[in-house]
């Protein structure tokens, strides 16, 4: 790991000690469910809808009492929430008939699930299971390459340099600071540079006239 990239985590850290997990969740299927929903949709507004839904509908066998009309009624406040029951529904079968009614633990099972792609089970595997994993969603895409620890306009291609850039026990937190920082500084819109605590380590802030 190089200094400068060091140095950022060690920033990034100090501005946000407490950055973690913002889905709000108890076992690994309603992780599952909960970033599954959270596509295109706020983690604020999930953890709305999972609130009353996690009251009766917690598990797998809860969720298939449900028909899909059901599911729809009680995620309506997400967007895509027509897709998104659909896959949930068909996810919950897959796990009762294929995996006993329990999350896997490794991303070549994680992806068969419907509605499951690569970062919802980096996402699932590190925050339900500490297995070290980098989940790349918008914010960490956005933050990594701005920076300039990442330099690819591709998703997957974003993740293995991250890998390679910074030390596996860190990937998870590494992780979480960069979604926090994308959310509270360094925006997609109007990024808030001059207040930015790793401005002076950022190929951005160096390139533009923020």
């Amino acid at each position: 790991m190089t200094e400068k990239t060091k140095k950022i985590i060690e920033l990034l850290l100090s501005e946000y000690p407490d950055a973690k997990c913002e889905l709000n969740y108890k076992t690994p299927f309603q992780l599952l469910v909960a970033t599954i929903l959270s596509a295109q949709t706020t983690d604020k507004k999930v953890n709305e809808v999972t609130e009353e839904l996690f009251k009766n509908y917690g598990s797998v066998d809860d969720f298939l009492k449900l028909s899909e009309e059901e599911l729809e009624d009680k995620i309506r406040k997400i967007g895509l929430y027509r897709n998104k029951a659909k896959n949930l529904f068909q996810m919950c079968r897959q796990l009762k008939d294929n995996f006993n009614s329990e999350v896997p633990k490794t991303m070549e099972e994680i992806v068969t699930l419907s509605g499951a792609g690569r970062k919802t089970a980096n996402v699932v595997l590190s925050n339900a299971y500490d297995i070290p994993a980098f989940a790349v969603d918008t914010h960490v895409f956005r933050v990594s390459n701005r920076i300039g620890i990442a330099d690819s306009k591709d998703v997957l291609e974003t993740e293995k340099q991250l890998q390679k850039a910074v030390l596996k026990k860190y990937w998870i937190k590494t992780h979480h600071l960069l979604i926090f920082h994308g959310r509270r500084c360094c925006t997609a819109r109007r990024p808030n540079c001059q207040n930015c605590v790793i401005k002076e380590y950022c190929k951005y802030y160096k390139n533009s006239s923020c």
